[in-house]
């Protein structure tokens, strides 16, 4: 049942101030002394401050705690190539997230450049104005080289959530979804229905984590990615098998897990029961999977099993991942965000997952309680924890790996982002209630 009809989606966008953004001065400017500092004559000793120091910038703008959400709108949340303007809903959307889970705050770029070389030179140039940046909704394999290139070229994090937000959440849920099973990720066969960019981000850090590239079976809209296949080049190379290993019934024979990042109805009740005892299905499709949860429990109940939906168990949400991914990225000051971090924040969130949950939680979902187990392997997005365990995992992983150009007490570190978000939260909340809206 539909939570809200399409014309009170379109009052929500539209009510009011229009869409979900605005930008407010948080500095007093009510004297003639206020205008004069905040502007000219009192903002050149910024200015001059920063010319002498330019890592300066950090501490007289808000560029430490400001994102680029970077789109061009050619792969936007399955709806497809709409264009940059029918994606900035979305881009705005990614904002309020953001700010609301992390505090992070977040200009949304909508360019008009289905160039990857555009795309990498406008990033390029906005770099002085941010302290990341967020690539959203680019088709590949475009993504692939234009997210390769800004790493190396730039000198703050980039990072591409639609690959690499998925692979974070996926692996914090096969972490326990392994350990609940009692299969090893060394051992597991793995079949892939998709070989987009979240697809292939997802099989990289299991890779990392130890699976076997050879146990990968990844299939394309055109099959099986095998060596010698038209069209298995650049990404999808490093995951083609050494033969045709036949079809995508015949691969999920035996299969430990199958991962579906695809389109619905991509497998049926038939191939699930062929799979392993004890299997884990992610299908991730949205808004309908690849198979749905009910139709797989009627078969195999003994399969652990999630999906993109927040109507079923085990949701695999990337809101989980990138607000606090970047506020930890930005608060250490780190020039990238590399795969330790990400592992750090997927094994946050797998032992989050292990910890006793309040009611009021509980009772937002519509359920009596949440205990770590087959239906409960991922914590929820409204969990305030969430921020607490992966920022301060990301920043320790950013410090060890030496990408942190900030050393921080993490246990203070803690106690401050709690008051943050707290006092963001009220912020937010004032202004908000300031409008009446009635949704």
């Amino acid at each position: 049942m539909a939570l809200f009809t399409k014309e009170e989606a379109l009052r929500y966008h539209s009510d009011g101030r229009k869409g979900k953004l605005e930008v407010i001065s948080i500095k007093p400017c009510n004297t003639q002394k206020d205008l004069s500092m905040a502007y000219s004559p009192g903002v050149a000793e910024a200015c001059r401050a920063i010319h002498a120091d330019e890592d300066l910038s950090y501490k007289y703008t808000g560029r430490g705690n400001l994102v680029a959400v970077v789109s061009n709108g050619t792969a936007v949340l399955g709806l497809g190539n709409i264009g940059p303007a029918a994606g900035k809903p979305v881009m705005e959307g990614k904002g309020v997230l953001f700010k609301i889970f992390a505090d992070v705050d977040v200009y949304d770029l909508n360019i008009d450049a289905s160039d990857p070389e555009k795309v990498i030179e406008f990033c390029k140039m906005i770099e002085p104005s941010f302290g990341g940046i967020n690539l959203e909704d680019i088709k590949a394999p475009e993504c692939f080289e234009i997210e390769r290139r800004l790493i190396e070229e730039m000198d703050i994090p980039v990072f591409h959530d639609d690959q690499h937000g998925t692979a974070i959440i996926s692996t914090a849920g096969i972490l326990n979804a392994l350990e609940i099973t009692g299969k090893k990720i060394e051992e597991i066969k793995i079949v892939v229905s998709g070989a987009g960019a979240a697809a292939i981000a997802c099989s990289k850090l299991y890779v990392t984590m130890g699976a076997r590239p050879e146990n990968i079976y990844m299939f394309d809209s055109r099959g099986l990615l095998y060596e010698g296949r038209a069209g298995v080049t650049g990404f999808k190379a490093d995951f083609a098998q050494k033969e045709n290993a036949g079809s995508l019934a015949d691969c999920m024979v035996g299969a430990d897990m199958f991962l579906g990042l695809s389109v619905k109805d991509a497998i049926n009740q038939e191939m699930v029961k062929t799979m392993s005892k004890g299997a884990i299905i992610f299908a991730c499709a949205n808004p309908d999977p690849e198979i749905s949860y009910p139709d797989v429990k009627e078969v195999r109940p003994d399969i652990l099993m999630g999906t993109g939906r927040s109507d079923y168990p085990n949701q695999v949400n990337n809101v989980l991942c990138f607000p606090f991914i970047f506020r930890g990225a930005l608060d250490c000051r780190a020039t990238t965000i590399n795969d330790e971090m990400k592992l750090a924040a997927a094994q946050a969130l797998a032992a989050l997952a292990k910890e006793p949950v309040a009611q009021d939680i509980c009772d937002a979902f519509g359920v009596d309680k949440l205990e770590f187990g087959m239906d409960y392997i991922i914590p929820k997005p409204t969990d305030p924890r969430v921020l607490t365990r992966l920022a301060p995992a990301v920043v320790k992983a950013a410090m060890e790996t030496g990408v942190a150009r900030i050393q921080i007490d993490l246990d203070q570190y803690k106690a401050d982002l709690e008051e943050r978000m707290a006092a963001s939260k009220a912020r937010g909340k004032m202004v908000v209630d300031s409008f009446n809206y009635d949704f």
